[in-house]
This record gives structure tokens, sequence and C-alpha cells, in this order.
């Protein structure tokens, strides 16, 4: 009798001890499972046409309202609206073109233009296959991730920054310089990159400058660091308004809502909203039309 109970104590214990085993390989696998991500997945790119990428944790997340302005809207930079639009026709018909850099003035319509030429563009084309991407400047290391995710996807994608730079010990400007062109895949022939930023170089002066006094070789520091912006095939440059081309932006949204201002009083007025905020731009213009549309009881 005593054997009997021996063996089935021993039995049970033997029981217990693989149980709790199971329970800490259970418990193993969920910690596992916590710490590795899921693979990103590719949305359906028909919800919408434009996404906010998101690498944490990878996934597309769709955009149903895109904040933007008419491209009409966008006046005294008719050149450059033209020049984009242009280069952005070509790439959405599967035709060469070059990853842009918008630089210049803040406030001067930059990040507005780039997202509605791509609303132009999906007008002419009707069929919405251009899809525009946001991506945030502090996401730049996770650009291969991104292009891993859409470069087999039957669209063609607009990749976008807005105000994009990079500071004196940030060095994930050499990601986008090997996704952009250097790296041995390459883009992507259905991705382009749209950025906008107020550096024509992308990096502060300062930083080139103690370049040039600090480096070994000051020449061929510099060209690395400036290097970045070569990547971009287009630049436009966007300068200060003058006074025509900010009352041009103030007239212009005026027709386009309907407001009902006599013309002298609309002149004085705009100008002195310009002067008390120290600066004319497209942005300025545009604030001024919002306040003088509540004044006149009007929402836009």
């Amino acid at each position: 009798m005593g054997q009997i109970d021996g063996g089935y104590k021993t039995r049970m214990a033997e029981k217990d001890a693989i149980s709790e085993l199971n329970h800490k390989l259970d418990s193993l696998l969920e910690l596992v499972a916590r710490a590795v991500p899921a693979a990103p997945r590719a949305p359906d790119f028909k919800t919408a046409e434009a996404f906010l990428w998101s690498p944490r944790p990878g996934e597309l997340v769709p955009v149903h309202k895109v904040n933007r302005v008419d491209i009409d809207l966008l006046c005294a930079v008719s050149r450059l609206r033209d020049i984009l639009l242009d280069n952005t026709r070509r790439f959405a018909n599967g035709l060469s073109a070059n990853n842009a850099l918008l630089w210049g003035a803040r406030g001067m319509g930059k990040s507005s233009l780039v997202k509605a030429a791509h609303a132009a563009i999906n007008r002419e084309n009707k069929n919405q296959n251009l899809k525009l991407i946001e991506i945030h400047r502090e996401d730049i290391e996770s650009l291969p991730a991104l292009m891993a995710l859409i470069k087999d996807a039957p669209y063609r994608f607009i990749i976008f920054c807005d105000d994009l730079s990079f500071d004196n010990d940030d060095t994930s400007y050499k990601s986008l310089k090997a996704v952009l062109e250097g790296g041995i895949e390459g883009r992507p022939d259905n991705v382009i990159f749209y950025a906008t930023s107020n550096r024509r170089h992308l990096l502060p002066r300062d930083m080139i400058e103690n370049e040039r006094s600090t480096a070994i070789n000051p020449a061929e520091a510099v060209e690395e660091k400036v290097s970045l912006s070569d990547r971009f095939g287009l630049w436009l440059g966007f300068h200060k308004c003058s006074q025509d081309d900010y009352l041009e932006m103030v007239n212009g949204y005026v027709r386009h809502y309907g407001l009902d201002m006599e013309a002298d009083k609309l002149r004085a007025d705009a100008l002195e909203w310009a002067t008390t905020r120290g600066s004319r731009s497209g942005r300025v213009a545009f604030q001024y039309i919002q306040d003088l549309a509540g004044r006149l009881g009007k929402a836009i």
C-alpha cells in the first residue's frame, strides 16, 4: 500500500512540475510576442488617397480628410506651382521625375503646394492612383521599412516630409541619403520624395561653418553634409513676398470665399494686419481672411 501511495505522489509531482513548466513557457512566449513587433502590413489603399506613416507598430493610417487648400488659391507662386505640377504629373503617369525640395521663407505655401498638387493630379487622372504619405521628420530612420511596405503596391506614392531639417548631433540624414539615391536597392520606381524646409541644405549654417573650421579636411567634411540636398533633383526656392504679392493673395481668398468689402478698405485693413504681425506671407494672408470672415459673420 505504501508503494502505491509513493508512486501516486511521484506521478502527481511530475504532473505539477510539467504544468508549472508549461505555464512558464506560455509566459515566456507572451513576453517574446510583446518584444517582437508584428511585421508591418499594407492597408487597403482604396480606402483613402492620403496616409500617415506610424513606424510603431509599422502601419499606414488612412487620412480621409486632408487639410489643404485648392491649388488655384496659391497666388504669387505660379511659376513654382507649374514646375511642381509638371513633375508630379510626369511621375503619376509613369514617366521620369525628380525628388523635390521646397525650401525658403516660412508661410509661403511650401507644404500647401505639395498637398494641393497631389489633389490636382488626382482630379486630372480621376482614378486616385497617386497616394500621399506623410512621414514625420523624427521618423526618417524608418524610411526603409516604409519603402519595403509600398514598393510592390499597384499605386504611385509621394512620400512627404514637412519641415525637414537636421541638427548638429543628428545622423539620421545619412539614412535619408541612402534611401533617396545612394543605397544598393535604390528608390522604388513607384515612390518619389517631396520635402519642405526653411534651410536650403537642410542643415544649420553653423553646423557647416563648424565643419569648415574644425575638420581635418574641411572641404570633404562640408561636401559630405551638404550632399544630402543634392539627392533632390528639383529645388524650388520660396522667398519673402512683396506687398503686391501679399495683396494678391488676400484678393484671391476674398474672391474665392465671396467676402464683401470695399477695395480701398480691404487694402488698408489687410496691410494693417500684416504690419501688426511684422511679416507678409501666404500664411499671414490666410489668417487675415479667417479674421475678416469672422467679422463679416461667415465661416470658411
